[in-house]
């Protein structure tokens, strides 16, 4: 008989994954995923990804506020294993021990690098040229637990959040496929991480969305990268947030003023930075549309010589 599974997780990438598995014939017994949430100004309240996927599919589904109070429909399923994919709740002792075999989670780091809330971001930010899924036991203690398989990921310059989390979503949905009947089976050889190589990332604020004008220019594009599409990385525009979806280093020079558009002509926005200069490519102010460098020159007058902060 096939082990049973029950899936844990929030987002578009675990909803991938959560179908992935259920078409190579992973007997996923029941789906636990986050309550639904009002959104938008009406304040409607939406299904996540896992929610609406795990309907698509038929499967047994469990919305709980906060599942350590209440996992009495998990401990009905009779799983065999738990396994967590961006579920987005800490989880007790209790709940981890509810399945039969230790419990899993994939995570969306090479560990035990970049621990924490947003690995994909902060591979970015920092300029990775790979990352990856990590496949390990889920314990108590934040992303920590022995390592059983990685997925790497290679890293492009034109790659940014978006992208990462369409590479990060399929990555990890081949790595359960191939790993987890492995895992069943007892081929799969724990590996103890070593704390003493871990770093931490945390959660994306508001203030990380600012740009800082004091960033040399591949430091700049990287940041607008790690936020790209979504939040969206902003400066100040007259007082209003333009947002910064696409950019490119330029140059060295500082010839103006840091936050002087040097340059608003046809394809070409440059601004200064306080150690070079940087290419914006997509730009969005608020209520408008995301428009190319060209396309903004020509919808907003007088940008060359404006000042951004």
């Amino acid at each position: 008989m096939d082990k049973r599974i029950v899936f844990l997780g929030t987002p578009e990438i675990s909803a991938v994954c959560l179908e992935g598995l259920v078409k190579s014939g992973r007997n996923i017994v029941g789906v636990v995923t986050k309550e639904d949430r009002p959104k938008g100004r009406k304040r409607r309240r939406e299904e996540s990804p896992v929610s609406l996927r795990a309907k698509k599919l038929g499967l047994p589904l469990h919305k709980p506020h906060k599942l350590n109070l209440d996992f009495a429909r998990v401990e009905s399923w009779h799983p065999d294993l738990l396994l967590t994919f961006a579920y987005g709740q800490i989880l007790s002792e209790k709940v981890l021990s509810l399945g039969k075999y230790k419990p899993l989670n994939l995570h969306g780091s090479l560990l035990p690098k970049y621990r924490g809330a947003a690995p994909r971001q902060y591979a970015l930010l920092n300029g990775e040229k790979e990352t990856g899924v990590s496949l390990r036991e889920r314990v108590k203690e934040r992303d920590a637990g022995d390592v059983y398989a990685r997925k790497k990921i290679p890293l492009s310059e034109e790659d940014n959040y978006t992208s990462l989390c369409q590479k990060r979503a399929i990555a990890a949905r081949e790595l359960a496929r191939e790993k987890l009947p492995l895992y069943f089976q007892g081929m799969l050889i724990p590996v103890k991480q070593d704390s003493r190589l871990a770093t931490f990332t945390h959660r994306i604020k508001k203030e990380d969305e600012h740009l800082s004008l004091d960033l040399p220019p591949v430091g700049f594009v990287n940041h607008v990268r790690a936020l790209s599409r979504e939040p969206g990385a902003f400066l100040l525009l007259d007082g209003q947030p333009l947002k910064i979806f696409q950019a490119e280093a330029y140059s060295d020079k500082a010839e103006a003023e840091k936050g002087t558009i040097v340059l608003s002509h046809k394809k070409d926005i440059i601004l200064q930075l306080a150690k070079g200069q940087v290419r914006l490519t997509l730009l969005q102010r608020p209520g408008k549309k995301i428009r190319s460098a060209s396309d903004f020159s020509n919808g907003v007058r007088d940008f060359q010589g404006k000042v951004l902060a």
